[in-house]
């Protein structure tokens, strides 16, 4: 099978360097084992969606000549693919019915971790619910081919959401159903999302899914710790800083580019950086001096 990796970015904003990074390794990676790149944009959070930030992620990969193959997919023009797989595991008795609100798990401290109380007590017929997975697991652990060996031990199964009390699909249940029908074999991404990588395991195995392969790269912070995220009001990339950007993020992951790769274009840059990729070279940490515009 060839190897499929993928670029998945939520439309809340515009990229910043820690979304470069993830970006670049996982184009990198797919290149240098000959590889497709695909780009799909996860906009199922319909109510977190920001105007134009689709055509400003577009363009950002665009500039820093970071090319996808294939149809861009929308998350949001695939609700009923979402909804046929979610109706299979009702079917099954894979997935249930909780109408606890919010307020109700913070009181139980349920919310990280369910209690189980409507996998026993199912709600009321006319009950406002979300639906979780029935999962039977509470042990799970894979190799990332960067962090290394990752282990999860639970008291009791994680029965997370699948669909949310609003309507909306849980990314849980888009992420896993996307990347299968993708065909996507090998995912690159930041470590904001490594232990999010048991649950994604978890369902897999309720649909037969095959099992991927993980990388997580090392979240880039400042120098005080402070992480690179749309939270933290991280800077938008620059899209005239782009040889800039591309050796820094190489710097970053460990690349080790050339004194002089400063005086190439894009071009040559990636064109290296796919023939001289090295995925085990990428640090533990990724330390900016300061928070200026990238």
């Amino acid at each position: 099978m060839i190897y499929t990796g993928r670029f998945a970015p939520s439309p809340t904003g515009p990229l910043h360097f820690g979304s470069l990074l993830a970006a670049l390794a996982s184009f990198l990676d797919a290149r240098h084992h000959a590889g497709k790149w695909l780009i799909r944009i996860e906009d199922v959070d319909t109510p977190r969606v920001v105007k134009d930030a689709n055509d400003w992620i577009l363009q950002t990969l665009d500039a820093h000549g970071l090319e996808w193959d294939d149809a861009i997919v929308y998350q949001s023009q695939r609700l009923d693919l979402y909804e046929a797989h979610l109706n299979q595991l009702i079917d099954q008795q894979k997935a249930y019915p909780c109408g606890c609100a919010r307020s109700e798990l913070d009181a139980r401290n349920a919310r990280h971790l369910y209690d189980g109380k409507c996998r026993e007590t199912p709600p009321n017929a006319d009950a406002r619910v979300a639906l979780r997975l029935r999962s039977d697991t509470i042990g799970s652990e894979f190799t990332d081919r960067i962090q290394g060996k990752q282990v999860l031990l639970h008291p009791r199964p994680d029965d997370f959401v699948l669909k949310r009390r609003d309507g909306y699909f849980a990314y849980q249940l888009a992420v896993v159903i996307d990347d299968h029908e993708q065909q996507i074999t090998h995912i690159v991404r930041g470590a904001d999302l490594l232990q999010e990588t048991f649950r994604q395991r978890d369902l897999q195995s309720h649909f037969n899914f095959q099992k991927l392969e993980y990388a997580h790269i090392p979240l880039a912070t400042y120098a005080n710790g402070q992480k690179l995220s749309k939270q933290n009001l991280a800077p938008a990339i620059s899209n005239n800083k782009v040889v800039e950007n591309l050796c820094c993020a190489l710097k970053c992951l460990g690349q080790n580019p050339p004194e002089n790769m400063h005086q190439a274009n894009r071009h040559e840059i990636i064109d290296w950086a796919v023939k001289n990729w090295h995925i085990e070279q990428i640090p533990a940490t990724c330390v900016l001096p300061n928070q200026q515009e990238t």
